[in-house]
């Protein structure tokens, strides 16, 4: 038999669903499902994650995109059979929570009539005079894709409520759809779910009552058991109605506005010109050949990437504070974009420092460029409401940052739905400490008075470790825009941020790259607005007139590097924190490649991979140089042959093993993530493989290497 899920939701419906999307999916495949519809309430939050489990395991089960609506006591279940239906559910759920308060939402008659592409799972609520009304309120608007969904929890008196649902169905004339109503991918999760019920009720478990769910039938089920509770053609429906939907979320496709397009112009050649007039301003003497090359090269693949668009808008919107005399600076990984510096969305110049595209776009991450701008922080708002004049809050929203559970969080969250007094909580969160890797948080508990071998104390810890890393709410990013051509909720639902006259989107930064969609980051620097009010006063005073890109352009003072070889930073953005300053003294920086230096040598990377001590010792002569072959030598010369920077890393993958720019970008994002999900082992073959034929690897790694 074959069987399909459409009526299921996660845990991104919030304090409700006790699974996240991906466990659901992949129960979903385990059990020779079909097809699984995430239906979470007034939201798509959590279908990304769905997607994304299935695509990158290459499960054999088919997502669909739905979501599930309450309104009074009607609860309906719409899902996506096409691109122009997803539109549809988008826009109603944009204004259902346009209408309400952060966090809520309210569905109107309107809302539901005006769907005329999608599908919809009227589900009973027992009472006969409501579900009768609603029922025939459908039925006259949607009659041709309305079906009866049928949920089978093996409480007490349900064979009078499938009678209802039978009546119903006949008397309407409707199919009768088996669903599971699922808030769990097993049944193992019903503790955890009566304890995020407890949360969002504000009450402990014991208080729910009847109100708490009754049994652990509303996890997936196999096959067999499904057969047994469900008449066969109910599950035939199921897949029937499954077969309908066809909407994939790869068919998503984003388009950046128009307005930043001159009418007689392409993006491309507009592109281009704006470049060509940047290079004139930045390299006034005129660029060398190898100059030159790069910036062909970015256009070429910008424009094989069609990001075109992206950088208009970007160069639009930093056109906008150097017009109001904002100071920004574009930084992160777009300062390996010569366009960028040409474009004056970035002012690292390319002369002084090693630019590597690859770490910016490449064609085998297939992912969208990333460019973070600052600006100073107390004019950031003039450059929100820029974005939001232009192009409208219907095309103009920050994405969203999902908040999850964290330990403290989740001790407190989870204490109190257990009963934990909240003074004991209190304690505990106060005493925990969190730099301690060799105790586990429940034993320091243990040594405040929390009592392990109690059932009571196994619970909470049991329940603390299930609901880290669930989501707890949506807030907003701290500035990433998403600007869209055409009204934003055709494209993902809308929904009010708990600040006044802000707007998010319901993915966060990571759903927005598995689908490739382009974000803008629009941030605040405070260090910035001082740097700007130094720029007035030297205005003032002296009469110079300086920008970001002037500052490195005269050369290196030895009275500064003095000072801050002697630590005093206290103040200076990136070189004040406790670590930069231990440092300083050791390092002693003396010019403006040293400090690019200081400032990546103390991060986690190096310091683990035992990189500074190495470092430190050949830039004070204690230890040779060497370099196993004149290729490494040119990447690491600079860095005395010791790789401190995510661009060595690249270039060295490319002319040490044979990476592409883009397989060896590939290598490097992995590494940052190796021991979270071992996705660096795919590289290891081709990475040793590469260096042995290059004669850079003296003896044969041992298998545990």
């Amino acid at each position: 038999m074959s069987y399909s899920e459409l009526f299921c939701q996660s845990n991104f419906s919030f304090l409700t669903g006790a699974s996240q999307p991906q466990e659901l999916v992949t129960q979903a495949a385990f059990y020779g499902y079909d097809a699984i519809a995430i239906t979470d309430e007034c939201s798509v939050a959590g279908v990304v994650r769905a997607y994304s489990e299935i695509k990158d395991n290459k499960l054999n089960i088919k997502l669909i995109v739905g979501a599930m609506f309450r309104l009074v006591d009607l609860k309906v279940v719409v899902l996506c059979p096409d691109r122009e239906a997803y539109g549809e559910l988008c826009r109603i759920i944009s204004n259902s929570r346009r209408r309400a308060s952060k966090g809520h939402y309210e569905l109107s008659t309107w809302d539901l009539m005006s769907l005329k592409r999608a599908l919809l799972l009227f589900i009973p609520s027992g009472n006969p005079k409501s579900d009768e009304h609603w029922l025939t309120w459908l039925v006259k608007y949607h009659r041709d894709r309305l079906h009866i969904g049928l949920t089978c929890y093996l409480t007490m008196g349900e064979s009078h409520y499938h009678r209802h649902c039978m009546d119903l169905a006949k008397t309407h004339q409707l199919d009768v759809v088996a669903c599971g109503g699922v808030l769990m991918h097993s049944k193992k999760r019903l503790a955890l779910q009566h304890t995020l019920h407890a949360i969002k009720a504000g009450c402990d478990i014991q208080s729910l009552g009847s109100n708490a769910l009754s049994n652990s039938e509303y996890a997936l089920r196999p096959l067999h058991q499904l057969v047994k509770l469900h008449q066969s053609e109910y599950l035939i429906n199921a897949s029937l109605l499954a077969n309908r939907c066809h909407f994939d979320l790869s068919q998503l496709r984003y388009e950046y506005p128009s307005e930043v397009l001159p009418s007689e112009l392409s993006a491309d050649s507009y592109l281009r010109l704006l470049v060509a007039k940047g290079i004139k301003k930045r390299f006034p003497a005129g660029v060398d050949e190898h100059i030159q090359a790069t910036i062909d090269k970015e256009l070429s693949l910008i424009k094989e990437q069609s990001y075109q668009y992206f950088f208009l808008t970007v160069y639009d919107i930093v056109q906008f504070a150097k017009r109001e005399g904002i100071l920004y600076q574009g930084r992160g990984s777009a300062a390996n974009s010569i366009v960028c510096y040409c474009l004056e969305i970035t002012a690292v110049d390319p002369r002084q420092i090693s630019v590597l595209f690859e770490r910016f776009i490449s064609k085998e991450r297939n992912e969208p460029p990333d460019i973070d701008v600052d600006f100073e922080h107390q004019r950031r708002e003039e450059v929100f409401q820029y974005i939001y004049q232009k192009y409208g809050r219907k095309r103009a929203a920050l994405a969203a940052t999902v908040i999850t559970y964290r330990l403290k969080s989740a001790i407190r969250d989870v204490g109190k739905a257990l009963g934990l007094c909240e003074t004991q909580l209190d304690y505990f969160i106060k005493n925990l400490n969190r730099r301690d890797q060799t105790t586990p948080w429940y034993e320091q508990l243990s040594q405040h008075g929390l009592d392990l071998s109690t059932t009571l104390a196994q619970h909470f810890v049991d329940l603390v470790h299930e609901i880290l890393g669930f989501p707890r709410h949506l807030s907003q990013h701290v500035g990433g825009f998403v600007i869209s051509s055409g009204p934003l909720y055709e494209l993902v639902p809308v929904e009010n941020a708990a600040m006044v006259d802000r707007t998010v989107i319901q993915w966060d930064k990571e759903d927005l790259q598995t689908l490739g969609l382009l974000k803008i980051d629009v941030l605040a620097l405070g260090m910035l607005s001082a740097i700007a009010k130094s720029f007035a006063m030297l205005n003032k005073h002296y009469r110079h007139d300086y920008s970001i890109a002037d500052i490195t352009r005269y050369g290196d003072d030895p009275q500064v590097f003095s000072d801050i070889s002697r630590a005093d930073t206290v103040g200076v953005f990136q070189i004040e924190s406790r670590a930069q300053m231990s440092m300083l003294p050791r390092l002693k920086p003396q010019c403006y490649y040293d400090l690019v230096v200081q400032i990546a040598i103390v991060r986690p990377g190096p310091i683990q991979g035992d990189m500074v001590h190495p470092y430190l010792k050949r830039r004070d002569g204690i230890e040779a140089i060497s370099y196993p072959s004149d290729a490494v030598k040119a990447v690491l010369e600079r860095t005395l042959g010791v790789p401190i920077f995510q661009e060595q890393v690249i270039k060295l993958a490319m002319v040490a093993a044979g990476f592409s720019g883009g397989e060896a970008d590939q290598l490097r994002r992995a590494m940052a993530k190796w021991q979270r999900n071992g996705k660096l082992y795919p590289f290891k073959e081709k990475l040793l493989n590469g260096m042995s034929e290059r004669c850079l690897l003296y003896t044969s790694p041992s298998p545990r290497d």
